[in-house]
């Protein structure tokens, strides 16, 4: 059954054989993206809903739980908590529960990509998450803790699995409760995203935008994503304000800072002259070290440095730190120590 209710789409249908309305189907929708039983409310649910739905709702309830399953918890000491998440057929992914009520999502178990930096890129892709699954993160995650903000910056490019993002995307933003400007999509960059988020109509969902850069220069950033989509990085910013201006939500332009690597003037005085006067602002994050890879993140001094540069220069910049460094650190490294191993129903907790 399981393998039916992936999709949102296919959920709506199953639940539409049950008797249910538009209506309906959103209602169930809604209680289970809030983590709130099928029978909340002040009314009796056999007021109002079907008897052919109300006696499937056991078994959708627990199909719809089945979706996304807690493996492990892994809390840390900055209030965030990683989680070792298991879908239906037992493979994992993560998720990260931020401080201040926030939530990082996966959108795929794996990536194609291979940034050099990660350790989810290094395992390549194992398969696309259906946009149920992708959307299940949350309700499994307000089960925990209340969650206000949205980002798909988990395992995945949100770019190649662009059907099911932004399906779930648009159940986020409606009967999930999150804000437009808190639904943050990330991308490596891809000419498809940009022009189906521009294609959406004024009343949809817009959300806010994430790009991952990491350097003002085509041939190093291409070491870098080396099977990302090769779009120049100034060509990126051209589509990323294009965006920025139709959505009226800044871009934020991601940088992993690598010791050595795109932490020199050379890079800073790019950014800024790419940068400066734009609806834009960058996040700085230092990078996480991963076992097997000689990189390093550059001396605090001097991220710091270049934050403050960048900042003098006209460029909104944020130095972050990512969240839950003293368990597990950077994406796919939670999976990747529990072996990505086939975890059945039983295992879960």
């Amino acid at each position: 059954m399981l393998e039916a209710w992936r999709e949102i789409a296919a959920i709506r249908e199953q639940l539409r054989r049950l008797g249910a309305t538009r209506a309906h189907q959103d209602r169930v929708l809604r209680l289970w993206l809030h983590a709130m039983a099928q029978d909340a409310g002040r009314r009796r649910i056999e007021d109002f809903l079907p008897r052919t739905l109300r006696e499937a709702l056991p078994a959708s309830s627990a199909a719809l739980a089945g979706l996304a399953r807690i493996a492990s918890r892994h809390p840390a000491q900055d209030g965030s908590e990683r989680l070792l998440v298991a879908l239906g057929d037992g493979r994992t992914i993560e998720s990260v529960l931020l401080p201040a009520g926030g939530l990082c999502i996966s959108t795929q178990v794996g990536c194609a990509v291979g940034c050099i930096f990660c350790m989810t890129g290094r395992g390549g892709l194992s398969r696309q998450l259906g946009s149920a699954e992708i959307t299940a993160q949350l309700a499994l995650a307000r089960s925990l803790r209340p969650v206000r903000r949205v980002v798909f910056m988990g395992m995945g490019e949100p770019a190649h699995n662009l059907d099911a993002v932004l399906e779930a995307v648009e159940l986020l933003g409606t009967a999930g409760g999150i804000g437009h400007k808190s639904l943050v999509v990330s991308t490596v960059g891809d000419a498809r995203l940009f022009d189906r988020l521009l294609a959406l109509r004024a009343g949809d969902v817009r959300p806010a935008l994430a790009i991952s850069l990491h350097s003002t220069q085509a041939a190093k950033r291409a070491e870098l994503l080396p099977r990302a989509q090769q779009i120049a990085p100034a060509e990126l910013v051209e589509s990323g304000e294009r965006y920025a201006r139709a959505a009226g939500h800044p871009i934020q332009y991601q940088w992993t800072l690598i010791d050595g690597v795109n932490d020199g003037d050379d890079e800073v005085d790019a950014i800024a002259a790419l940068l400066a006067g734009r609806h834009a602002m960058m996040n700085l994050i230092p990078y996480n070290a991963v076992d097997g890879l000689a990189l390093r993140r550059p001396p605090a001094d001097r991220a710091a440095a270049i934050a403050r540069a960048l900042n003098r220069r006209g460029v909104l910049t944020r130095l972050r730190r990512s969240a839950g460094q003293d368990v597990d650190a950077g994406c796919g490294q939670l999976r990747a120590r529990s072996g990505g191993a086939v975890i059945p129903p039983h295992a879960s907790r």
